[in-house]
């Protein structure tokens, strides 16, 4: 019995440390791991799955039963295995639509050159605004964007993946987040706002330049 109860709590010690370096995490492998910093993870992603109308409690900071059924729930929703665990495959798609579903809250918001907030974005500082409230930090221009992530070929773009345009001067000088189905948002100074385009517009077809992966 005694050896049955070690057991279980090294199983349970196990999974939440494995849940804790991903979820909503910011994908580093320095993060220190302690007691407050697990619970605050379990918050974090609790609170994510809230927001996605998965979770029905205030977030309690603890993995049990109250936050694996959501996840399994969520997991059927957006065919990730479903194992009822926030593994590496769940953190990262709950991130990727949080910085979706954050990115199209501010369609419509004015283009503004060297804007940074949603009183007004150019196209560089709405990338930044956005990943930045979703636990990822990443430079101030287009070029030095262009620098961070992991380079994608054009046909393994994936919802959440950043594409560049030289558009006003040789190199990266445009950036947006890609939706899928060829479709991107982002500030243009075109239109004069936040808006979606499709990358197989001549304009944008021609200009392209490239995509980085930078919520791994």
């Amino acid at each position: 019995m005694r050896k049955k109860i070690i057991t279980m709590f090294a199983v349970m010690a196990i999974s939440l440390t494995a849940f804790t370096t991903n979820a909503f995490a910011e994908y580093s492998s320095n993060i220190v791991l302690n007691r407050d910093i697990k619970i605050q993870k379990a918050s974090n992603l609790e609170d994510g799955l809230e927001r996605l109308g998965f979770f029905h409690y205030s977030p309690i900071g603890y993995f049990g039963s109250l936050t694996a059924q959501p996840i399994l729930e969520f997991q059927v929703g957006n065919s990730i295995a479903s194992d009822g665990i926030a593994g590496y495959y769940t953190a990262r798609e709950l991130k990727v639509i949080r910085v979706l579903q954050l990115a199209r809250q501010y369609m419509g918001v004015p283009y503004l050159w060297a804007g940074t907030s949603p009183s007004g974005f150019d196209c560089s500082g709405y990338i930044q605004y956005v990943f930045l409230n979703n636990g990822v930090s990443l430079a101030r221009t287009t070029e030095l964007q262009y620098e961070q992530g992991v380079l994608i070929d054009k046909s393994l773009l994936r919802p959440g993946d950043l594409v560049f345009f030289t558009t006003y001067q040789p190199g990266p000088s445009h950036v947006g987040i890609y939706l899928g189905n060829n479709q991107f948002i982002h500030a243009s100074s075109g239109a004069k706002q936040v808006t979606i385009s499709d990358l197989n517009k001549a304009y944008y077809a021609e200009r392209y330049i490239g995509a980085k992966r930078v919520i791994p």
